[in-house]
């Protein structure tokens, strides 16, 4: 289990599902900047900020090629990890190409399984979400073929602008893909990251369990003990978690914050 100490005055964030990209550049252009001024907004009381996942719509890093723009994120991103605050990014499904770009260029640790911190004196399991606990059988399949060795190397073989575009174009129309069926609340018995938290909450306590992928904004207690928070989105929410040591509260950016 990772261990990071929250100095006082100090906080950690959480932010995921931005899908910068999507549905096209004039939309995604106005979301980053949001996003932007968030990081911003928040840069100075930072102790940690945890990214988890699908950032952007579509990402895949050929050897000397990632994709074109992002230059607001990336270098806000880059400021961060100068600074000294500690960024930490999931790979979602739809960013799961991820193989060293941030860990060269901007120094930010890569993680494509859920990992294990403890946050002051809080234990937290965090992760992007996608195919942990039953169900969500369409995307599992969908990412055995994603993360194949073989059909990366076939991949890498298209010119970039020709395989971005084919890869953005099915990332914002495939619903299965994108997650967009999976914005109602289903309940918190059909919830299944809600059952995936339960039974790992069976082998081992956890304070918290901090995820993505749901694009639904969710707080809920798991057994008085453990609580589930599921991030929401910077699409339709504009949501982010913050935790100052004692509480982990959901929160929502509007433009008008200082």
């Amino acid at each position: 289990m990772k261990d990071l100490q929250i100095p006082n005055g100090k906080k950690v964030y959480f932010a995921s599902d931005h899908h910068l990209g999507a549905p096209d550049h004039k939309t995604s252009l106005s979301r980053e900047k949001k996003f932007v001024a968030w990081l911003d907004s928040i840069k100075e009381e930072t102790a940690a900020l945890f990214l988890l996942g699908d950032l952007f719509d579509f990402w895949f890093e050929y050897k000397s090629v990632v994709p074109k723009g992002f230059t607001r994120t990336l270098g806000k991103l880059a400021e961060f990890s100068d600074a000294g605050i500690p960024v930490f990014y999931f790979v979602g499904n739809h960013d799961l190409w991820m193989h060293g770009y941030f860990e060269e260029e901007l120094q930010i640790p890569v993680f494509h399984t859920p990992q294990q911190f403890r946050l002051g004196n809080s234990s937290f399991f965090i992760g992007h979400g996608d195919g942990l606990g039953p169900g969500d059988l369409g995307f599992k399949r969908m990412k055995k073929v994603f993360t194949n060795p073989v059909a990366k190397w076939f991949y890498r073989w298209l010119h970039p602008d020709l395989g971005v575009r084919v890869a953005q174009y099915f990332s914002v129309k495939n619903k299965l893909i994108s997650g967009d069926e999976d914005i109602k609340f289903l309940g918190e018995d059909k919830e299944w990251l809600v059952q995936y938290a339960k039974r790992k909450l069976e082998e081992q306590h956890y304070d918290f369990f901090v995820f993505g992928h749901r694009h639904l904004p969710l707080q809920i207690d798991l057994n008085g003990k453990s609580t589930y928070v599921n991030l929401g989105d910077w699409i339709s929410y504009f949501t982010y978690a913050v935790y100052d040591g004692k509480e982990l509260l959901l929160k929502k950016y509007e433009d008008s914050q200082p």
